[in-house]
């Protein structure tokens, strides 16, 4: 016959195999507080790093794309003299500002020239190089050009600075009252901290430096220097 348990000895057994001991919960308790501590530290670590990271990619992004902005100007300058037919163009360049007429561009833009100026300028957050423009028309002599509709291009801590050369590939700090454009503008970007060059930097080719009748003459040279006669005559 088969030996049958006292009641008491079933209810004994069943209790002490049911849930988890006071202990296991403790151990478990201890163990999860371990593991949330470690990925704490771990994210305290690793988060300022990323963050980090992430401002100097966009910082990297925001200066390419106003670069681009300043070269594709530049490049777009064009051959129109601001008062008289005969006179220099309007381009006014030195090392932390250029002045120049371009085709109007943009959402907003009408059809026609628009005067760009590309200038340094501080404000609340440091120095920033900006674009204005300012629609062409005519103008009194006297008259002063007003720039509206400005946007950041590049911000510290980065400084950009201009240099020009011409046909004999002499780089100069300044381009004011010549004949005819600059064939390439060089565009330098400094590490306003350290003054370092950075691998930023680029030029861009002006598309057109002399008027279409001199591209067209057998001598641009000649050309370059009888549209020069009638502005020396009228000094």
């Amino acid at each position: 016959m088969r030996a049958v348990s006292p009641p008491g000895a079933v209810l004994r057994r069943s209790a002490g195999n049911a849930g988890f001991t006071l202990i296991e919960v403790l151990l478990a308790t201890l163990l999860m507080t371990i593991i949330l501590g470690a990925m704490a530290t771990v994210t305290a670590q690793w988060l300022p790093n990323w963050n980090r990271g992430m401002v100097r990619v966009q910082r990297a992004e925001r200066l390419a794309t106003g670069l681009d902005r300043i070269a594709a100007d530049l490049a777009a300058a064009e051959m129109v003299p601001l008062k008289g037919a005969a006179g220099a163009p309007l381009f006014d360049g030195s090392e932390l500002a250029v002045t120049f007429i371009r085709t109007a561009v943009g959402p907003n833009a009408r059809p026609g020239l628009e005067i760009v100026r590309l200038i340094e300028k501080a404000d609340a957050q440091g120095l920033a190089v900006v674009r204005e423009r300012a629609p062409m028309v005519p103008m009194r002599e006297d008259a002063q050009v007003r720039f509206s509709d400005p946007v950041v291009l590049v911000r510290a801590p980065f400084r950009v600075s201009f240099a020009y050369a011409g046909p004999d590939r002499v780089w100069q700090p300044v381009w004011r009252a010549q004949m005819e454009l600059p064939e390439i503008i060089r565009i330098t970007v400094r590490d306003a901290a350290t003054g370092q060059v950075l691998a930023a930097s680029t030029a861009t080719v002006v598309h057109t430096n002399a008027p279409a009748e001199c591209a067209r003459a057998k001598s641009a040279s000649q050309c370059l220097k009888a549209r020069l006669k009638p502005a020396e005559a009228s000094l």
